[in-house]
């Protein structure tokens, strides 16, 4: 089926068909481009645009007769130029082809970009997600590198975190209570306490006689009850031991030990060749009957001190309290935690070491319970400067005496001598 005559056509009109009877005229043919190929380079873009000459065979009966001439372009011979028409505006640029060129040095088609080769990465990149499972899989095997690896170098830690095990417990900051949990003594109490030791300054060292120097010896030291507001009995047992009972009557009380069991002219590390010197001191809760707290303290204290006050609640004091279990340390409010609260029917001592350190005095505190060590502190590591009080009394260049706290009805009985101990202490 044919819809028109083709622009590029070589003809200008169709030949006339021949009458019946009349022999077929021979068809005009084009030029056999063949030729161009082996025409000079110059002459390629001229050829396009140049008018195609036609050539006309001669009739059959003449067919040995001299051919005309071909057309200049095919001879070799210059034609005149031709102007180009619009149909050349797509036509192929002017000049040889690149692999035409002359003295062009095919070397440099091949050749790799310049400058050092990319690194080779040791990650595989990552698979296209919108590629088919297989293009991923493809893209995995075939990605560069070597396979990654799954473990991790091990860290060596310990040449960088040093071995706490050897440091000294930290303080135990912001631990301290407003009131205690148990029971606790009314605040103009507290006031009045406070206001005895402004009125009754620290005592120096004392020098003692032979008589208080034997009884230190002989551990047989002798308990002074308060001589007012104590309610209760308070009586010498046996060589060392002591036996008390309140009432549950009794307000807070503190019975004193004479002579002090630390002396500074006799005990201090500094006076001494840096030899510790420690102090001790046992109670034992019999099972009396009573029900509720074990209403008692232990600790020590530098003289004077309020007996009308627990030990552990004003300067130059501290105790062990055994309704709640928590450590006073000149703490007149609720003191820190410790220990579990005193039971009825155990043994519970308390005790402390000085030793010399670098011309100084080192004190450690330490609590114990059926003759086992329970807890331990020293005394200049737990103090805070927001919170805590001065230990001024307590830190070996005072004497310090045993001091027993009691209040509502409790009983007890306090052993100094070391061979009725539960604990044994590492240094007497």
């Amino acid at each position: 089926m044919c819809f028109g005559k083709s622009k590029n056509t070589l003809y200008d009109d169709e030949p006339p068909r021949p009458a019946p009877g009349q022999a077929p005229q021979q068809p005009i043919y084009a030029p056999d481009p063949s030729p161009k190929a082996s025409m000079p380079p110059q002459y390629h873009h001229q050829s396009q645009a140049q008018p195609q000459a036609q050539y006309q065979p001669p009739p059959p009966q003449h067919q040995q007769q001299q051919q005309p001439p071909p057309p200049a372009e095919l001879s070799g011979t210059s034609a005149p130029p031709v102007e180009l028409s619009a149909s050349d505006d797509f036509a192929p640029p002017p000049g040889p082809p690149p692999s035409s060129r002359p003295n062009h040095d095919h070397s440099d088609d091949y050749a790799p970009p310049s400058g050092p080769p990319p690194p080779r990465t040791t990650t595989r990149p990552l698979p296209d997600r919108h590629l088919p499972p297989d293009h991923q899989t493809r893209l995995r095997r075939a990605a560069p590198g070597p396979p990654p690896s799954h473990t991790k170098p091990a860290h060596d830690w310990e040449s960088v975190v040093p071995d706490t095990s050897l440091f000294p417990p930290p303080p135990s900051f912001f631990s301290g209570f407003d009131r205690s949990p148990a029971s606790n003594a009314p605040e103009h109490e507290a006031e009045a306490g406070e206001e005895w030791c402004m009125q009754h300054p620290l005592m120096a060292p004392l020098a003692l006689d032979a008589g208080a120097q034997h009884l230190l010896q002989t551990h047989n030291t002798r308990l002074m009850p308060p001589s007012t507001g104590y309610r209760g009995t308070l009586e010498w047992t046996a060589h060392g031991v002591w036996a008390g009972r309140t009432d549950p009557s009794a307000s807070d009380s503190c019975i004193i030990g004479y002579p002090p069991l630390y002396a500074v002219t006799q005990h201090s590390p500094l006076a001494n060749a840096g030899r510790p010197k420690t102090i001790y001191y046992e109670v034992i809760l019999p099972q009396d009957g009573n029900r509720g707290d074990v209403c008692l303290a232990l600790g020590f204290t530098a003289l004077p001190y309020p007996s009308f006050r627990m030990p552990g609640w004003h300067r130059a004091s501290l105790a062990v309290h055994g309704d709640d279990g928590h450590r006073f340390v000149n703490d007149r409010w609720g003191g820190k935690t410790f220990t579990a609260p005193f039971r009825r029917g155990e043994t519970v001592g308390i005790g402390m070491t000085f030793t010399g350190v670098e011309g100084r005095v080192v004190t450690d505190v330490f609590f114990t319970r059926q003759g086992k060590e329970v807890g331990r502190w020293n005394l200049h590591e737990e103090v805070d400067a927001h919170q805590d009080l001065p230990v001024t009394g307590l830190e070996g260049y005072h004497d310090l005496s045993c001091a027993i706290g009691t209040y509502s009805a409790v009983g007890f009985s306090v052993i100094f001598d070391p061979a009725r101990w539960a604990y044994k202490p590492p240094v007497a």
